[in-house]
């Protein structure tokens, strides 16, 4: 719906993201138009050709300067708003509901940047309309009532837009988070590959040309070379194998930073610590990191909360994580992310419970066993997986 609103990167909609309450917001503001039909119809006094022909001119033009407020260039927002109050005062004395254009533009200046920039905007238009409804002879206390409802009405635009525009600050500052700390990792791994098979790769290069050059001369002395580049290599390979695990590996304490930023970015209280002294194993560790990531998701896209929290409870036998948010509730206990964080826990041998009643918010419980032989179970399954997906590509 609203798909053909396709504003321009630099309009209003585009520096916010093309946020879909504002797009509401655009169509709701266009509700109060049936009055210049209703309005002139219901008085008595009025006369249809005096009022229907400029009012069916301009409603097109004031629909067209609306839109351009919210899709075309953001610099340009005050010619558009300027355009629909001097449409307002040029119909005002044919039908007197079309004062709701000046007063439509009045808000729509509500989303320029600064305080002092919407009320200075506000002033000026307010002396044009100021002198035709002198001309008009309406009531000063009338025009007072219309001016206290237009700046009410601004302010909370303009307070509105402010929000957004932190909230589109919050979610650009996240991006920048995300990425520095992308572009760091890869930094990272390179250095760590160059560390691990820079010098190994040399050793085992010079060793494969002595080799070459004694296999005719000393062929046992070749066969040693060989097989100290054979020893060198399976060296080499059981250190990245190690490094790729690390960096394969889950982390609980990086998945709460990562929900508290996307959560805070969207205006959802967040709470949640890991306990002191915690060290979870790797099969362990890893599948609850991604549980969380799922959980913080939906709590992101669906539960429309304020606040959420995360709970652990360790003991000696078992782990338990708690997710909770206020949000709407209703959270399918089947959906394909909640089938995808069950299967993860049942093979840690655990469990997932999910409470979430309609407008109670959501619980999801997670409870995974300790014991050293399941935890050894489940890393003796992996290669054989690892094994089989070989076998299947």
């Amino acid at each position: 719906m609203m798909a053909w609103l396709k504003p321009h990167p630099d309009s209003l909609l585009g520096k916010l993201g093309s946020p879909s309450y504002l797009r509401w917001e655009a169509m709701a503001n266009l509700v109060w138009m049936a009055a210049l039909f209703i309005g002139p119809v219901v008085d008595a006094k009025s006369d249809w050709t005096r009022w229907l022909p400029p009012t069916l001119i301009s409603a097109p033009l004031y629909l067209y300067f609306h839109f351009k407020v919210y899709t075309g260039p953001y610099r340009q927002l005050p010619w558009y708003a300027a355009a629909m109050a001097i449409t307002g005062l040029i119909v005002w004395p044919f039908n007197g509901v079309a004062l709701g254009y000046a007063m439509s533009a009045a808000m729509c200046l509500a989303y320029l940047p600064s305080l002092r920039r919407w009320l200075t905007a506000l002033l000026i238009l307010a002396v044009p309309t100021a002198i035709v409804a002198q001309q008009r002879h309406v009531s000063p206390w009338i025009m007072l009532l219309v001016g206290f409802v237009a700046v009410l009405s601004g302010f909370g635009h303009f307070l509105r837009m402010n929000n957004y525009r932190r909230d589109a600050a919050l979610r650009l500052s996240q991006e920048e988070v995300r990425r520095l700390a992308t572009l760091a990792e890869r930094e990272r791994i390179g250095r760590d590959l160059h560390d691990l098979l820079g010098h190994t790769l040399s050793l085992v290069t010079i060793k494969s040309e002595l080799a070459r050059r004694l296999a005719l001369i000393d062929p046992e002395r070749a066969q040693r070379e060989m097989e100290e580049v054979e020893r060198v290599a399976r060296h080499a390979l059981a250190e990245v194998r190690t490094a790729v695990t690390g960096m394969r590996r889950g982390d609980l304490a990086a998945e709460l930073v990562s929900a508290r930023l996307m959560l805070e970015a969207s205006g959802v209280g967040f709470s949640g610590t890991l306990p002191e002294g915690v060290c979870l194993p790797t099969q362990v560790e890893a599948p609850l990191a991604l549980v969380l990531r799922e959980a913080a998701t939906n709590i992101h896209r669906h539960a429309k909360a304020q606040s959420a929290k995360v709970d652990f409870i360790v003991d000696k036998e078992h782990f338990q994580m708690q997710v909770s948010d206020d949000g709407c509730g209703g959270l399918s206990a089947h959906g394909n992310g909640v089938s995808g964080m069950r299967e993860r826990i049942r093979a840690l041998g655990g469990n997932l419970q999910i409470d979430s009643p309609p407008r109670r918010g959501t619980v999801l419980t997670v409870r995974v066993p300790l014991k050293q032989d399941r935890v050894a179970g489940v890393a003796a399954d992996a290669p054989s997986v690892e094994l089989n997906n070989r076998s299947a590509a």
